[in-house]
């Protein structure tokens, strides 16, 4: 089973920058970032496959940015990033990573994933 880690949350006025970064350890063929502000549901934020395939909300997309950075030298082991750029103090929330083995599963989809991280916290400020 896959291991998932986040980090780089923090806090940040609005129109500032972060980058969160996520490594899975196994089976990661899609990587996808979702976010849960207080009251309100989960959401997907981005998500990438393993040829590159990229796919975000609409409220992010150019502003934030996904890739990820596979070690040829470890098997299984792959960084996902989420360059988030221009925040607006409405992307405050916990941001998660999740992992599915899955290779052509819908990426903005929760369902799709089956390993996810304990999530960290980003706060954007106006």
């Amino acid at each position: 089973q896959a291991q998932v880690e986040e980090s780089g949350g923090g806090s940040v006025q609005a129109g500032g920058s972060l980058r969160l970064s996520c490594v899975v350890s196994g089976a990661g063929n899609m990587v996808g970032w979702f976010r849960q502000a207080p009251g309100k549901e989960r959401e997907a934020v981005a998500g990438i496959r393993l040829n590159g395939d990229t796919a975000y909300r609409d409220s992010v997309r150019g502003r934030f940015t996904i890739s990820q950075d596979r070690n040829k030298d470890t098997v299984n082991v792959n960084t996902v990033y989420l360059q988030m750029n221009s925040l607006r103090p409405e992307d405050t929330a916990i941001y998660y990573c999740a992992t599915s083995a899955s290779l052509n599963w819908p990426l903005l989809v929760a369902s799709s994933y089956l390993n996810w991280g304990q999530g960290t916290q980003v706060t954007v400020s106006s």
